[in-house]
């Protein structure tokens, strides 16, 4: 079905914009609701949860090597319950899209395009996605390759321009209402971690499979940093008025002026996380695509590319008509996606585990 190969390197950079591309923008406030000053110690905590979901993906892929999870939940628990359960997941990678989709539209339609219809600029950024996608998935690899640094750069110039703005005062006192408001936001910041059970549709196509591994657990360790740093650069910005901010780090790239010849820098913030939205769009419509066409048995994914791309508008329309039913999303999502992002794949490596087990056995047994 899917013929293309790509490298560990090139699936690491694929998962990291996949994660941090709506993280860098709005995780900070939600951090500073639940943690505070604290802000910057969830991402570390919440690292584990990542670390455990790439263990979970990479033992599941070495137990089926040439198989996603919608193929080895049929192997694992038999036709009809990995199909009820391949099913689960492909609503839920839907479900979940229709809120990114809604973030991106109402981002670009909040702070640059404010008398663009929303369905254009979400139909545009799909049909980009969408002729990628059908481009197979080394298209989307080197298109990671060329993306990603960019975003790096960049993101490393806006901490740089940031620092004669930064007072340190603004981190003290460290745990200063204890760990609880830490750990709190550390269950929210897990829908984000758990994200890295994308690279289980990933894995099979893998050409250097022994450094899949690495290279997920690099893009884990650049993930946590990247959080730590954008969210301790709002918070040593703002103070105690960094939960006032919908997009803190859209806010302090207004403070970066020097000499008045380099101001107004929220075009680069614009440009990177249009591009760092694209990536992560495309990781999630790639995965709901070859599930799906895997999941109806089909030959080629490429025929669905734009049906469920139609899908994809038509539910984030639908299903996340204002802001409102978005925040009402998140107070649920930090429950849910853990289940099915960690804990269900946690599921299928035990009962892997035990069938492979008992295989084994009944072969010692006839030899």
């Amino acid at each position: 079905m899917e013929k293309g190969k790509i490298s560990s390197l090139q699936m690491g950079l694929m998962i990291y914009p996949t994660i941090i591309a709506t993280g860098i923008l709005f995780l900070p406030a939600s951090m500073f609701e639940y943690a505070g000053r604290d802000l910057w110690i969830p991402p570390i905590l919440a690292s584990a949860t990542g670390a455990l979901t790439i263990f979970i993906a990479y033992r599941l892929h070495r137990f089926y090597p040439k198989e996603t999870v919608i193929q080895y939940s049929c192997n694992i628990l038999g036709t009809v319950l990995g199909k009820i359960l391949g099913g689960i997941l492909l609503l839920f990678y839907l479900h979940s899209s229709s809120y990114v989709i809604f973030q991106y539209g109402e981002f670009m339609m909040g702070n640059f395009l404010p008398k663009t219809p929303k369905i254009v600029i979400l139909a545009s950024m799909i049909m980009t996605c969408a002729f990628a996608i059908r481009g197979g998935l080394e298209v989307l690899g080197r298109l990671a390759e060329m993306i990603v640094p960019i975003l790096l750069v960049a993101l490393i110039l806006i901490v740089i321009l940031l620092l004669p703005d930064l007072e340190m005062k603004h981190v003290f006192p460290i745990l200063g209402n204890g760990i609880m408001p830490s750990v709190r936001a550390t269950i929210f910041l897990n829908i984000w971690f758990g994200q890295f059970f994308y690279i289980s549709f990933f894995l099979p196509m893998v050409t250097d499979r022994t450094k899949g591994r690495k290279w997920a657990v690099i893009s884990l360790f650049a993930v946590v940093l990247t959080m730590v740093v954008t969210n301790l650069i709002t918070l040593l910005v703002f103070g105690e008025s960094t939960g006032n901010f919908e997009a803190p780090l859209m806010a302090a790239v207004t403070y970066i002026s020097i000499a008045d010849f380099l101001s107004h820098l929220e075009s680069l913030v614009m440009a990177c996380w249009i591009a760092g939205a694209f990536m992560k769009i495309g990781v999630i419509y790639y995965a709901l695509v070859l599930g799906l066409a895997q999941w109806l048995n089909l030959s080629d994914y490429r025929p669905i590319v734009f049906p469920v791309g139609f899908l994809m508008i038509l539910m984030s329309i639908w299903q996340v008509p204002n802001k409102w039913v978005l925040t009402s999303h998140n107070q649920i999502a930090h429950f849910i996606d853990p289940v099915m992002q960690t804990a269900i794949p946690l599921f299928l490596l035990l009962v892997a585990y035990i069938r492979k087990g008992k295989q084994q056995n009944k072969e010692e047994a006839k030899g």
